[in-house]
């Protein structure tokens, strides 16, 4: 690393941990503050405490050490692969057929008037807060303060964003990522009411496309070459009429913009997004930085730059998590705050050549979620049984003490965290998924699927009726669809009654048909 990159992380590092003066009130000692800090779109691959090949390159520490704090969720699982659907998982504990958020686009808006644990909280006697993406479509509700990204789609920018802080709408200078953090840190600090617990959610927009550093970090990794996923150079044999119909690869889909490249002098506003953004995440995004850079060696040019910026993304968000604690820990709240730190979903770093989410595959559908509380917690737990997005609603309920409503979906955590993998009986062995966004964006087909510890099938069903099994045990990469393979039939079979009971549990029973016309009705379409 040269003098003036270190520097320049060094710098970072210094505004990271400035502090804000404090006259914190003793909290009660029976009831937990809450913090849930929720990223978006932060692949596992890219936090250390999973490791990875990523992990000695590029570490997180901060965000590690809540899970060394506490405890390291292995199979934290998304039932709906996609931002906006998967928080309003995790606040309603509801599936989507549920809770009526199907997809991030298409006329639909959540319906902030239904249960969420952050209002059960409030109306029990929690001071309430959230920072950042809300991305729900919808004014929040059951917070006492909110400040949430206003503009495009309530997604934000990472530069100057637009605030809305409690409806009232106000452009800030600077990056969106300390931003969030330092008004989280002013609120705890300052606004909230301090004779009650509080329940806060931070919401980073990162680290979400378009992936744009802080200026502090725009040379980080600038000498790293990373390595290569397993899958990078997957075929899709098998899997042709699926995942070959993607349009979320890195090597035809990334954007000019997506990678960092600068427009020719003298564009107008349009011209310059038109060569920016065309085609982006659509059709015939066929784009080379030169006319000798072809084939494979393009291809992982273009993965190298979108992973480093991606990283360095990340390592922004480490800072604020530190930054957080740090505060935490030197203000006596550390012992009694419990903290989860979550992706909405996960992410593709270049498995299966791919970028973005959505699909049931490990990737996407794996979320990471470390949760610390050390006042009751045991530290240094890594779990590995089955659990849900839906799960946190009813676990942050059940340690603050509140009755769990009997219509919420998900189960509570509590008993896992206190008594581990081996101590408790009777989990599910089994976890049903849903999507339906489609085609836009990435052409994705909609589907359904069961995962157990060793098998995942899924069905996509749209314009195809295509199954697919992986047996994980001999396949973790996913490369193999053994679906029309005889030796596992039995296993489909099993399966398949599986997925029906499961949709039968969370009432997700329409026919094909009917998920057909619902997929028409919100349907986006790309323009040729």
């Amino acid at each position: 690393m040269n003098k003036n990159c270190f520097l320049s992380l060094l710098g970072c590092g210094l505004a990271t941990f400035s502090a804000y003066p404090s006259n914190v009130k003793k909290q009660k000692a029976d009831r937990p503050n809450i913090i849930f800090i929720l990223s978006d779109d932060h692949a596992r691959t890219a936090i250390s405490a999973y490791g990875g090949i990523n992990a000695q390159l590029a570490p997180t520490p901060n965000i590690d050490a809540i899970g060394h704090d506490g405890v390291i969720m292995r199979n934290m699982l998304c039932t709906n692969s996609i931002s906006g659907p998967s928080r309003a998982c995790l606040i309603t504990g509801k599936y989507s057929t549920t809770h009526g958020f199907y997809q991030n686009e298409g006329g639909i808006a959540f319906d902030n008037s239904q249960q969420q644990y952050q209002k059960i909280l409030r109306e029990n006697g929690y001071t309430t807060s959230l920072f950042g993406k809300w991305h729900l479509y919808t004014e929040p509700a059951g917070f006492d303060y909110y400040k949430i990204h206003d503009n495009p789609g309530q997604q934000g920018t990472y530069w100057d964003p637009l605030y809305s802080t409690n409806g009232k709408k106000k452009r800030e200078k600077g990056y969106a990522t300390r931003l969030t953090a330092d008004a989280a840190l002013n609120w705890i600090d300052q606004l909230r009411d301090k004779s009650k617990p509080f329940c806060m959610m931070l919401h980073f927009k990162a680290p979400h496309r378009p992936w744009e550093p802080d200026s502090c970090y725009q040379n980080l990794y600038e000498d790293v070459e990373f390595p290569y996923p397993a899958s990078f150079n997957d075929a899709f044999v098998g899997r042709e009429k699926t995942l070959g119909e993607n349009m979320a690869s890195i090597e035809n889909h990334l954007s000019r913009g997506d990678l960092k490249q600068i427009p020719p002098a003298g564009l107008t506003n349009a011209e310059r997004n038109k060569w920016l953004w065309w085609g982006g995440s659509g059709k015939n995004q066929f784009w080379t930085p030169s006319d000798t850079l072809k084939g494979e060696a393009l291809k992982k040019w273009k993965f190298q730059k979108y992973l480093k910026n991606y990283l360095r993304v990340v390592r922004s968000v480490d800072d604020q998590v530190g930054r957080l604690v740090k505060y935490l820990k030197e203000h006596n709240l550390y012992e009694n705050t419990i903290i989860v730190y979550m992706g909405d979903q996960g992410f593709f770093l270049g498995e299966h050549g791919l970028y973005d989410k959505r699909w049931m595959y490990e990737e996407a559908l794996q979320m990471p979620c470390l949760i610390s509380y050390p006042k009751a917690v045991k530290k240094g737990q890594s779990l590995n049984k089955l659990a849900l997005n839906i799960d946190i609603a009813p676990t942050l309920l059940d340690f603050a003490g509140v009755n769990i409503p009997k219509d919420i979906q998900g189960e509570s955590l509590k008993p896992l965290l206190f008594k581990g993998d081996d101590g408790v009986k009777n989990w599910r062995k089994s976890a049903y998924y849903q999507y339906f966004e489609y085609p836009k964006w990435h052409n994705v087909q909609p589907h359904y699927g069961v995962r157990t510890e060793r098998y995942k099938l899924i069905h996509f069903y749209y314009n195809v009726d295509v199954w697919e099994l992986y047996d994980l045990k001999n396949d973790p990469n996913e490369l193999n669809n053994v679906y029309n393979n005889t030796q596992y039939s039995s296993v489909v079979k099993s399966l398949k009654a599986e997925i029906d009971r499961l949709q039968k549990k969370y009432k997700d029973v329409q026919t094909l048909d009917e998920r057909r016309k619902m997929t028409d009705k919100y349907m986006l379409k790309y323009e040729e």
